[in-house]
């Protein structure tokens, strides 16, 4: 029979099931809070977290300021003031139960600054600090100044040995865990690197045994757990983990199945979405303005980038090599030179609607309609600077405030999505994140007939290891 017992996280003995910090608005107080009420370890997303008004109605995110750089300062104010909103509800929710995290992504825009600010102005009711989508070397220094644990977000163990070596060995008794974030399977934002093929997953048992081995090479104990994030779905296919000598203490993250819960945030129309899924309907991709891989379901968002992305050629200011063939691009029909083979692509594509060609960072043309161009041209001159660079709109969190390179037109503004379907937005045009399991939804039992469960029903659930 399957049993799970509990661990120590952040100070407390706990079921080691923990509550995936989905972006944005996806993972609240509300859910947060159930969750830790159940016992577990909760996480809110401390990524631009809405904020209420003195009758509980959602203050809109409205920028008021023209600049970047001012939207910019706005945009770190509101994040402040929504995390600890959430940490509020989360704790008061919780009846003092479980565990409360708070997640940030390193590269989102003003990330030191609004964990600084959530910390200080919720002192007591966060107990630890998750953080990934970079290398957060100063989040330990900034967790140890507010006397609260850390966990980075890596998925190998050569990453963890870089930020022991630069900064965590400085505060090693408040490192709380270490999350191994499956670089194939996890929903979101990955760390899939340069040296690892994203078509061939690596099982992550080996990759995780290697983490372990690294941070007993640290000096870490084997009581501070590794959280497998990504691709966990049912315990009991993981029981050979559970009270594994060569792996130490383990706990599980769960991104994807706390969104179908009564407390979970997203729409009503997101979870009956998450129902309908099959194998392969979430695809790997690096579409994201952050420059990093991420997984988000097949639906028609993401099947424009696509189909944009294929909609392209590489074109020179003048005639070189092969590039002989002059197009006229523009309404001031600005030659460009491609080859003959392309200018036929481009002019195939320009009949068929798609007339605007944008340029991008790579020297390279993509073909989209007038309207999806305008929108584009808005998105990127509305750009508030949620993230520290963002390829899509060139803002940098710098003195320059740009990247130095062109805006990228094959890419999109992240903030403005996400906002948008986490307040209900059509789930077809929106970015919708999830993890590569979503699809058991639709054949697991416990979902049978369309069944939302509450959080507390399924943290039950899954410590029956179903």
């Amino acid at each position: 029979m399957f049993k799970l017992d509990p661990i120590v996280i952040s100070g407390r003995e706990v079921l080691p099931l923990v509550e995936g910090g989905k972006g944005i608005n996806v993972s609240n107080g509300e859910s947060s809070g159930a969750w830790a009420a159940a016992g577990g370890v909760a996480t809110f997303s401390g990524v631009n977290a809405d904020n209420y008004d003195e009758n509980g109605n959602l203050i809109p995110m409205v920028y008021h300021t023209k600049t970047r750089s001012e939207r910019h300062g706005e945009l770190i104010a509101f994040g402040i003031k929504g995390a600890i909103a959430q940490a509020r509800i989360a704790h008061d929710i919780s009846g003092g139960n479980g565990r409360l995290h708070m997640n940030v992504l390193w590269e989102m825009g003003g990330a030191e600054e609004i964990l600084e600010g959530a910390l200080e102005g919720a002192k007591g009711l966060i107990h630890g600090v998750t953080c990934g989508a970079g290398m957060p070397y100063r989040v330990a220094e900034i967790a140890a100044k507010y006397g609260v644990y850390y966990y980075p977000i890596v998925s190998s163990a050569r990453a963890f040995r870089a930020l022991w070596k630069r900064a965590y060995h400085k505060y090693g008794q408040l490192l709380g865990g270490v999350v191994y974030e499956d670089p194939w399977l996890a929903g979101g934002h990955n760390g899939l690197s340069n040296s690892e093929n994203p078509e061939k997953p690596e099982p992550p048992y080996a990759r995780v045994r290697d983490l372990r081995a690294t941070m007993r090479e640290c000096g870490v104990s084997d009581a501070v757990p590794v959280f497998m994030a990504g691709g966990v779905w049912a315990l009991k296919e993981w029981s050979d983990w559970i009270g594994n000598p060569e792996l130490g203490a383990i706990a599980f993250q769960f991104g994807t199945r706390p969104l179908l819960t009564q407390e979970s945030p997203i729409s009503d129309a997101w979870k009956h979405r998450l129902l309908t899924l099959k194998p392969g309907d979430v695809l790997l991709h690096r579409f994201s303005p952050t420059g990093f891989y991420s997984s988000a379901v097949k639906n028609d968002f993401i099947t424009d980038l696509v189909d944009r992305s294929h909609r392209q050629i590489a074109f020179s200011s003048e005639a070189v090599g092969d590039h002989v063939a002059e197009l006229p691009i523009g309404a001031r029909k600005r030659i460009v030179w491609v080859t003959p083979h392309d200018k036929e692509q481009a002019l195939a594509w320009m009949a068929a609607g798609f007339t605007e060609a944008l340029r991008t960072p790579d020297n390279t043309l993509v073909f989209v309609d007038a309207v999806k161009a305008e929108e584009i041209r808005k998105d990127q001159v509305d750009c508030m600077g949620c993230l520290s660079q963002c390829a899509f709109s060139n803002w940098a969190q710098n003195d320059a405030g740009t990247t130095g390179k062109k805006a990228d037109p094959r890419s999109f503004c992240i903030q403005k999505t996400l906002q948008n379907i986490g307040h209900g937005g059509d789930v077809e045009n929106e970015l919708m994140f999830a993890g590569h399991n979503a699809y058991r939804f639709a054949n697991d039992p416990f979902y049978a007939g369309g069944f939302i469960p509450t959080v507390r029903q399924l943290v039950d659930r899954m410590a029956t290891g179903e």
